[in-house]
């Protein structure tokens, strides 16, 4: 799908513009606490001329063919440049969760890791996470590390989704 970029983009946005848009796509989940499991995901990467992206993810957890079973995992936030290539990314989670995350962005590759996570009473421990993003072949690829429950930083999610 072919893209534009916005002509009121700030341009503290230019080295991550390559995420604007609406992303849909499947994935798949594992953990040593968890059963593996698959899900179907829309992505939202926007702006409203302001330095930062809002970002929201939606997901829905799927059977063996690929059909909705369950909502699945929400997440909302912000991405803002910090200069030089450095990134911020703010998120909270229904889940119990906020996140200030540290990283940078090299071409189109956005590399991610927690500096603190906060969580409420009732949410599960969850106390480091890695993220690493990449447009891959016109994709938007990427991979999801914790360290949650006992376990120390290993691989818990990725996909691929396609621009919509």
């Amino acid at each position: 799908m072919p893209f534009e970029i916005p002509s009121d983009l700030h341009p503290d946005l230019m080295p991550v513009v390559w995420l604007l848009g609406n992303w849909h796509g499947n994935g798949q989940g594992d953990y040593p606490t968890i059963d593996p499991f698959s899900y179907e995901q829309d992505v939202i990467f926007a702006h409203d001329g302001r330095p930062f992206l809002h970002y929201f993810s939606r997901t829905w957890i799927t059977d063996e063919s690929g059909e909705r079973v369950r909502p699945g995992a929400l997440e909302t936030g912000f991405l803002r440049p910090a200069g030089e290539g450095q990134l911020e990314l703010v998120l909270a989670h229904p889940t119990g969760y906020a996140e200030v995350w540290y990283g940078e962005v090299e071409g189109a590759r956005i590399t991610l890791a927690t500096d603190l996570v906060a969580r409420t009473s009732t949410a599960k421990e969850y106390t480091a996470g890695h993220r690493m993003y990449g447009l891959v072949d016109g994709d938007l690829m990427y991979a999801y590390d914790m360290a949650a429950e006992g376990q120390q930083m290993q691989s818990h999610l990725w996909g691929r989704l396609k621009r919509v």
